[in-house]
């Protein structure tokens, strides 16, 4: 169902661009290199063995790594796509 300008599945397209775009972000995180440390860069607590050996190059444990990822992290151009700004330029 189209509505307005729009022809029929232009908002289908418009998610799927979306979700296709943050996957490919997703994917692009770069890896760690290297060797991995034996205790954490940031609390100096020991890395258990096996997560060493998981995840070459790991240089946080398990609980900073957690906290680092659940940090808030603002990013603009979620949907660029379908922003009324973009389509009036």
């Amino acid at each position: 169902m189209a509505g307005g300008w729009t022809r029929d599945g232009a908002v289908s397209e418009q998610i799927e661009a979306s979700i296709s775009d943050e996957l490919a972000r997703l994917k692009a995180r770069r890896a760690p290199e290297g060797e991995s440390l034996t205790h954490c860069a940031e609390c100096e607590e020991p890395i258990p063995e096996a997560r060493r050996r998981a995840i070459p190059g790991v240089k946080l444990c398990i609980d900073c790594m957690a906290e680092r990822d659940s940090a808030f992290q603002a990013r603009g151009g979620i949907n660029r796509r379908g922003s009324k700004d973009s389509q009036l330029k």
